[in-house]
């Protein structure tokens, strides 16, 4: 059994989680000299403490696993990812967090450079993630990726139009363009990555192109995107690959419907790559049960884990040389990434959110 905890829950000056579940055991201590009594103590339960910012049905059966096979009881922490990493910082040596899990590398930078985590040390982990897709000093890595790319319309987009993420800001885009609002985590780490591919003055020159070609004001997420698309309200958006993967993957008819209007474009190696972000983990910087975090570390990068992202939630498996049941995600998987490390793309997250407020992205 898994205590979970909502984050309101935790008072203000910071919790100490308790073990929960699982059944009493005993351990058999010296006799004692005087009266030569055998006397029994209780063991203490291996816990490991999670705030983690994800909340998939793949991560429930991911740790529901990781208990059974490790007898290690997880109390859960969730909550928003940027109030997550306050949280823990404003706890400092108080925090209980074993391990952080979130979603976006800008936010593992940010965790990063507030001291928040302690090195992953053991190399057999560090070895199982391309060096892209985790932290150059191993402060954390990436277990599963999505790759941020173009969905367009079959009926009204020529394929052969789409020359990169760069394409969409021309003016033949002109109130042809939906988006996510310039505050979503997704988009700015996009925008960082053009900042990193461009040049600032270039970037903002994109960011200024896609703002001038949209077809109606930002709102909603990756999915209302892909619908908007179908639906005729525009013809282009930039999305992660699951969302549209779990439309296709869907029996309900009118999920089909929507993923037959619409395709995915990934720019190739001539137009730098798909651009990749990740969920990761690191282990807490005070970690109360650090060898129970680094078990779990490694068992996000198991191959038993590995499989349930991808088949479950239709997310890339950070781990290479994996094979799954889900086609879709293989092939996305095989496409041509951009290269740089993802720890670059903190650096550039302010200087996107500034382009992106001069250039009235909303």
């Amino acid at each position: 059994m898994r205590l979970e905890i909502s984050f309101a829950a935790l008072v203000a000056s910071g919790a100490i989680l308790a073990g929960c579940g699982g059944s009493d055991t005993t351990v058999e201590t010296a006799s004692t000299a005087e009266t030569g009594v055998t006397t029994t103590a209780e063991a203490e339960p291996r816990v490991v403490n999670v705030y983690s910012a994800r909340h998939y049905d793949s991560d429930r059966i991911i740790y529901e696993r990781f208990t059974e096979e490790t007898g290690i009881e997880i109390n859960l922490v969730e909550a928003n990812g940027d109030l997550l990493i306050e949280r823990v910082r404003a706890d400092g040596e108080r925090s209980p967090a074993d391990v952080i899990v979130t979603v976006d590398a800008a936010r593992l930078h940010r965790a990063e450079q507030a001291g928040l985590f302690q090195p992953i040390e053991d190399q057999d982990i560090l070895a199982m993630v391309p060096g892209e897709l985790r932290d150059p000093e191993g402060y954390w890595l990436g277990f599963t990726a999505r790759a941020r790319v173009i969905a367009y319309s079959t009926e009204r987009v020529d394929q052969a139009s789409l020359t990169g993420y760069e394409a969409l800001a021309s003016e033949e885009w002109d109130n042809r363009l939906c988006m996510r609002s310039s505050d979503n985590a997704y988009n700015q780490s996009l925008l960082a990555s053009r900042i990193i591919a461009l040049g600032e003055d270039a970037a903002e020159e994109w960011a200024n192109g896609i703002a001038a070609n949209l077809a109606v004001p930002p709102s909603g997420g990756d999915t209302d995107q892909i619908r908007a698309i179908a639906a005729g309200t525009c013809d282009a958006s930039f999305v992660n690959h699951y969302y549209y993967v779990r439309l296709a993957n869907s029996d309900a008819p009118e999920d089909q419907a929507v993923a037959n209007a619409v395709a995915l474009y990934a720019p190739g190696q001539e137009y730098g790559g798909a651009h990749v972000n990740v969920s990761g983990v690191g282990i807490a910087a005070g970690a109360p049960n650090p060898e129970e975090a680094r078990e779990f570390v490694r068992f996000l990068l198991s191959e038993e884990a590995q499989r349930v992202y991808a088949e479950v939630t239709n997310e890339i498996p950070a781990r290479t040389g994996m094979t799954y049941d889900n086609p879709r995600v293989a092939e996305v998987a095989n496409w041509y990434r951009d290269p740089v490390n993802l720890g670059e793309l903190g650096d550039h997250t302010e200087t996107a959110v500034r382009i992106f407020d001069r250039a009235e992205w909303p």
